[in-house]
């Protein structure tokens, strides 16, 4: 049978998602877990490959398993086997044809920014502190050219394996919350290190080193050296993949956006 798991982690202490040859990945450790419940080796699909640091609160994999368990078997099992920054959140037996990575319509991801003139010890592990006054309003008039279908080269990584640079920008909304500042960004899919990049512009215009219309000459150039320094990976969280009903997927599955 295929089984979907909602999972939740910290990527503090970890490489990113993928299994590494050296340091340990999200889903090396979480594929122990789920054998040792189904009682066999298994092989996770996940909708979103997180970077090191990035966190998750509705990351989705599936599994093709022949050990029968219940949803909450599945789940209490798991977690049982797994360590404090890393759990399953839900468990669902889903059709053969579901697939957590081709199935998704759409990624959710949320960049939060402390905006403070003082640092935080406690919040250092998820948000980037920024002491200078940020404009948003400027931040999200700069983000707005950015939504739609594009080449999004300027803004991806060297590294990055993808085969098309060309994504659709469903949305980018960058809101205030007191002294945090809120950039959730949703599109069809993500190259590697985008909302990072993204976020370095939006937060240089909202410097006021940078005009509003830099976000669009970044992105028309198609060069990523045009686009300055990427945000660091502690603020960035995937927190929503959709995928159509008739699957039964949780839809912004995991921990709310912890109040903002």
């Amino acid at each position: 049978m295929r089984v979907a798991f909602g999972i939740e982690y910290d990527g503090t202490c970890y490489v990113g998602w993928q299994r590494q040859k050296t340091g340990a990945g999200v889903q090396a450790l979480v594929e122990k877990a789920i054998g040792v419940v189904a009682n066999e080796p298994v092989k996770t699909i996940c909708a979103g490959r997180t970077d090191a640091g990035v966190h998750a609160t509705a990351q989705v994999v599936h599994i093709d398993s022949f050990s029968e368990r219940s949803e909450r078997g599945w789940v209490l099992g798991i977690n049982s086997n797994l360590p404090d920054d890393i759990n399953v959140a839900w468990a669902r037996q889903v059709d053969d044809e579901f697939h957590a990575r081709f199935s998704a319509t759409s990624r959710t991801y949320r960049y939060l920014i402390l905006n403070q003139p003082v640092r935080s010890a406690l919040l250092r592990r998820h948000s980037w502190w920024l002491y200078e006054e940020l404009d948003e309003q400027a931040m999200q008039a700069a983000a707005n050219q950015l939504v739609g279908r594009h080449d999004f080269s300027a803004f991806r990584a060297a590294g990055c394996q993808a085969a098309s640079p060309v994504r659709d920008m469903l949305s980018i909304a960058v809101t205030r919350t007191g002294r945090w500042i809120s950039i959730k960004v949703v599109a069809n899919a993500f190259l590697q290190h985008m909302v990072r990049n993204m976020t370095g512009v939006l937060v240089a215009i909202g410097q006021g080193e940078q005009p509003e219309h830099w976000a669009r000459t970044v992105l028309d150039s198609r060069d990523r050296t045009q686009g300055g320094v990427a945000a660091p990976p502690q603020g960035l969280t995937l927190i929503g993949v959709d995928y159509p009903g008739r699957f039964g997927i949780p839809q912004n599955s995991g921990v709310e956006e912890f109040g903002l």
